[in-house]
């Protein structure tokens, strides 16, 4: 549809993206100002009246009568804080369209402070928008909300037609905005319709490389550990991907510890002999990855680690031989590579178009390589199910060991008994993680800063290792920490995918601040190998919240990402990477599955020419 060059303008400065969005900007409130046929003490009025007489009395305040047209009878109006033009536009004889609030006062009814309108008998919406007048949305709304205009959508009719009255304005409209809880589930499907919808519409469909998966079933019977179901089929998942004339894209998600790295493996074996890149967040997470595939993988792969920095001699043919490149995000910088599989790990540590970049890398005219992306960071089901109209997904549940982590909350005033738990610890040749909110002290924050804490344990401890995120050092430090460390005083640096076999206990200082994503990761660091271990959420309020006292049973990441969600809003899909914030009106991403699986089941029902 051609809109004009101002009324698309609108669109944008209103966040609309087509007519659907626009017929779900819905007012905050509705104007009755139909005539009233009686008066009602505490009930809104709206009377044509002829001015009989207006004074200033007391200051600023403009008391007068009036006579009511519709009911043939008088009342008192009272503004306060009355200008001038008050008693310039209320002369004797002139008249007006009053709608105010009625008291009863003195035996008389009262207009107070009454507006003066322009038409009776019309309801009017008020959308209060900054920057953007209710009549220019009503108006934006009339020219673009029909039936024609909203059956393209390929909407039942049931639909179409709550729009359209909702829209009205009319007695009926009225009465269902002040009921408008009996339409919210029709109003919820229409939304999340809407934007699957506008999901389907960015996904582009690219062909793929012709791949021969290489036999990896010998590798896999010979690898000093048996493979869980949930890898098993994510491996198979990824196979089914590579066969595809189409690249394709997925997620591989895991709980924390689910044993997602010989997945990487081994999807960077299927595609041998051809070339598999891996980018990691962070140098630590690539050196450990790299050192697993140089001890699990098969002699004749070729594994390159590619660090930043100054270029190494004869580096571009080592990059055009190997099998396998990993790096972190100093890939982007490659000139070229000639990967058929584009991997991530922890994909959401990096930006969308960092992505972007090292899948764009080995793009040769039409043909792109198929993308996978990790992440052991849960996401709500609600979530998941929406992403995939853009993404495949694979989830590994299963943990390969089970995990005995003990998570216990803990006030102030048992310091001592977390010091004996350490020092028990330490003495069990295990090691402490200490995760502080901040590095540098804070007059807002009521709890020590990493700086402030860590005198207190460098005169009472040996082995004490201290780093945080903008530590340029922190990578080396934690190698370190990991060989020769007892405690690790740190912030959040720690949250991802880091292995610590050693590390058997951590404190998570002031755990009411983090979301249950996080501190979920940072029990992760904890009982990697199937040790004995313990979180502890350390606080200074008087009550435990609720969500930490649940937190402290739960061990499944995929159930605490559902009751994450609970204490966030979604974030948009659309747009970016999933951030605070909730574009959506109505749909409830804790409550509305049902309503988003009919959505989703409608949307396969059409026909490809609606999209």
């Amino acid at each position: 549809m051609n809109i004009p060059k101002e009324d698309a303008s609108l669109f944008k400065k209103l966040y609309i993206n087509n007519i659907l969005d626009l017929a779900l900007l819905l007012p905050k409130s509705i104007d009755d100002f139909t005539t009233s046929k009686e008066f009602k003490d505490g009930h809104f009025c709206t009377q044509e009246v002829v001015i009989l007489s207006a004074n200033f009395v007391q200051g600023t305040r403009l008391q007068g009568l009036c006579y009511c047209k519709n009911i043939d009878k008088k009342a008192s109006f009272v503004i306060f804080n009355a200008k001038k033009w008050h008693l310039a536009l209320l002369k004797v004889n002139s008249e007006h369209i009053f709608h105010a609030k009625l008291s009863f006062f003195n035996n008389n009814y009262q207009f107070i402070n009454p507006k003066f309108i322009k038409n009776s008998g019309v309801f009017v919406p008020r959308y209060k928008i900054n920057g953007v007048k209710d009549d220019v949305i009503q108006g934006l709304i009339q020219r673009y909300v029909n039936a024609k205009n909203l059956s393209s959508y390929s909407l039942d009719e049931k639909y179409i037609s709550l729009l359209l009255m909702l829209h009205r304005y009319d007695k009926t409209s009225f009465d269902a905005f002040k009921n408008l809880d009996f339409y919210i589930r029709d109003l919820k499907f229409i939304e999340i319709f809407n934007f699957l919808r506008r999901l389907r519409l960015k996904k582009q469909v690219f062909k793929s490389y012709k791949i021969s998966p290489f036999d990896i079933n010998s590798w896999l019977l010979s690898l000093p550990f048996k493979l869980t179901n949930d890898q098993v089929k994510a491996i198979n998942d990824i196979r089914s991907d590579l066969l595809s004339n189409e690249a394709k894209r997925r997620i591989i998600m895991g709980d924390v510890g689910c044993g997602k790295s010989i997945v990487i493996l081994a999807a960077a074996l299927l595609v041998y002999p051809r070339q598999a890149i891996l980018m990691s967040p962070t140098t630590v997470l690539a050196k450990q990855l790299y050192e697993e595939a140089k001890k699990l993988l098969p002699n004749f792969v070729d594994i390159l680690f590619l660090k930043g920095g100054k270029k190494e001699k004869g580096l571009d043919k080592k990059i055009k031989s190997a099998n396998l490149l990993i790096g972190t995000q100093a890939l982007i910088h490659l000139e070229k590579h000639n990967a058929v599989l584009v991997m991530v790990d922890e994909q959401h540590r990096f930006g969308s178009k960092q992505r972007q970049l090292v899948n764009d890398l080995s793009k040769q005219g039409d043909l792109s390589p198929h993308f996978l992306q990790f992440s052991a960071t849960p996401i709500p089901r609600t979530l998941s199910m929406l992403q995939s109209e853009l993404l495949s997904f694979s989830f590994i549940k299963e943990l390969p060991f089970k995990k005995d982590i003990q998570t216990i909350c803990l006030k102030e005033e048992n310091f001592n008994e977390l010091e004996k738990a350490i020092k028990r610890e330490i003495n069990n040749g295990n090691q402490v993680a200490i995760i502080y909110p901040l590095v540098e002290k804070s007059e807002a924050l009521n709890y020590l800063s990493l700086n402030e804490a860590k005198a207190y344990w460098l005169s009472r401890y040996d082995g004490v290792y201290i780093t945080h995120g903008k530590d340029k050092e922190k990578e080396q430090i934690l190698e370190d920490f990991a060989k020769n460390g007892k405690i690790l005083l740190a912030t959040t640096v720690i949250e991802v995918g880091i292995s610590l076999p050693r590390l058997s206990t951590i404190v998570i200082v002031g755990a009411e601040r983090l979301g249950l994503a996080s501190l979920h990761q940072l029990r992760g660091r904890v009982g990697r190998v199937g040790l004995k271990s313990y979180c502890y959420l350390y606080t200074k309020l008087k009550e435990f919240p609720n969500r930490l006292l649940e937190f402290s049973t739960c061990m499944d990441g995929f159930k605490i990402a559902e009751l994450d969600l609970k204490n966030r809003l979604s974030g948009d899909l659309l747009d970016g990477s999933l951030q605070h914030g909730n574009e959506f009106k109505f749909f409830d991403f804790a409550k509305d599955e049902s309503i988003l699986s009919e959505a989703k089941e409608k949307l396969k029902h059409l026909y490809t020419k609606h999209f």
